[in-house]
């Protein structure tokens, strides 16, 4: 179809769809390993799936015969939940992940359900809440390196601008005064109006908790500059290993003047496993943002379905801890598989504590020490390896060389077979040059659009 029938948004490149951390999707889809039909294929670890507790949750399903049958004291109670319901959300089921939200963080803060407003997962959220606190044009700052989902979720149809705050390997990637200010300085510089600044904790993808220095730091900043700070928890549940998590809303308790600017994001794609339930949440003590948010979410609503089963599913006190526990058990036994397997093969992580990835330190492996060098490897992981990574320039890293690494969406087997060939690929590489199955070196059996995959998947900056 012609562009001048769409809308400049329809036909607009600024979705971040080929960035190469989604282009690694789209080839392991045309190739996907599979240990029986396709033992050659392509290994999924750059998707962030939680598949490690699926059992737990499907036990209780097997014993809760009502809440999958849509019953309530055995009587069905589907017209109820097939009638129109208002976007303010079924308020058992707000009650019930109010009070997960408060037992995963553990019990350190109490959430107010009526301080929640439900959206279709997390990436709804953001967009929710910046649609709310920005206008197109102005900025929220990011520390780097971040999700590459926030290029589409924080700019694509807000119109909003990012701004990285840049963070060095040289302190673990830790947050700074300093890095804020310059980053402060550079949107003041290229004529944007800073209207907040978003974190992930635990972070994505370095798979931190953040400190309590670095919270304070932040909340310290967003004060001095009567800015927002948004704080994206979904991995909360995740912190496997000291320290502990410690969420912003446990962070500006006994500060005054503070709560009104600092908003939550939550989901329980990552912590419970569901990213196809598609059930986020915002949370925020400012209930101008509040009324402003629940009215946007009739635009992605939770089924009302969805609600009543997980209200039942996250009521059951017994269940959630016992989930909480477990969940985090597993996730340190699979990341200590894959951090001892790397170890193996001479590949180092960054210390991490929690997430459903390691930031893994491959910088030894370039040819040259360049994002050129970086997109060399990547492109030999996916089409040699079979093992799809993604690169840190997507996650607008500034140093080549690091990648994020996912452990949880597949089985142990799996994990021990990608870091077969990883380790194979390392001995391979002190020997002589990689040759792909075919016998053609990888650059000719390459496809074309990896060809002239740009260097580096670093923000556009003006």
């Amino acid at each position: 179809m012609p562009q001048q029938l769409l809308s400049r948004k329809a036909a607009c490149n600024t979705h971040g769809q080929d960035s190469s951390y989604f282009l690694g999707w789209q080839e392991y889809e045309k190739n996907p390993y599979d240990p029986k039909t396709n033992p050659t294929g392509i290994i999924q670890m750059g998707l962030a799936e939680n598949q490690l507790s699926f059992d737990l949750i499907e036990s209780w399903l097997e014993s809760h015969p009502d809440a999958t049958g849509l019953r309530r004291d055995g009587v069905l109670v589907f017209r109820e939940l097939g009638l129109f319901q208002d976007y303010h959300g079924l308020p058992e089921f707000k009650k019930a992940l109010a009070d997960f939200m408060g037992e995963s963080r553990p019990n350190t803060v109490k959430f107010d359900p009526h301080k929640l407003v439900l959206t279709a997962g997390a990436t709804s959220a953001n967009e929710t809440l910046i649609f709310c606190l920005a206008e197109p044009g102005e900025a929220f700052l990011l520390p780097t390196p971040y999700y590459p989902g926030f290029d589409r979720d924080l700019k694509w149809r807000t119109g909003a601008e990012i701004v990285p705050v840049r963070c060095s390997s040289s302190n673990g990637f830790r947050i700074t005064k300093a890095a804020l200010e310059k980053a402060h300085r550079r949107a003041r510089k290229l004529h944007l109006r800073v209207k907040g600044v978003l974190m992930t904790n635990p972070s994505n993808p370095l798979g931190t908790t953040m400190t309590r220095v670095e919270l304070d730091t932040l909340i310290d900043f967003v004060v001095a500059k009567d800015i927002h700070l948004i704080s994206d928890e979904v991995y909360s549940g995740t912190n496997f290993d000291s320290p502990g998590f410690i969420s912003v809303m446990e962070a500006i308790q006994g500060r005054k003047n503070v709560a009104h600017r600092v908003h939550l994001v939550y989901s329980l794609s990552k912590d419970l496993g569901l990213p196809g339930f598609r059930v986020g949440a915002i949370y925020s003590n400012n209930e101008t943002v509040v009324a402003a948010a629940t009215k946007m979410s009739s635009f992605g609503l939770v089924s009302s379905q969805t609600q009543y089963l997980l209200s039942a599913l996250l009521s059951d006190k017994e269940f959630r801890r016992s989930y909480i526990v477990e969940n985090r058990r597993r996730i340190k036994e699979r990341h200590d598989l894959l951090v001892r397997g790397l170890e193996r093969t001479g590949i180092s992580c960054l210390n991490s504590n929690a997430g459903l990835f390691c930031w893994v330190d491959m910088r030894h492996l370039l040819k040259s020490n360049t994002f050129d060098g970086e997109m060399e490897l990547w492109k030999t992981m996916v089409y040699q390896v079979g093992l799809n990574i993604s690169p840190g320039s997507s996650c607008h890293c500034d140093e080549p060389g690091w990648f994020r690494v996912c452990f949880a969406n597949m089985s142990a087997e799996t994990l021990e077979l990608a870091i077969q060939r990883l380790d194979d690929f390392v001995v391979s590489c002190h020997g002589h040059k990689v040759i792909c199955n075919s016998g053609c070196r990888m650059q000719s059996c390459m496809p074309k659009w990896i060809l002239t995959l740009p260097s580096s998947d670093r923000m556009l900056e003006r």
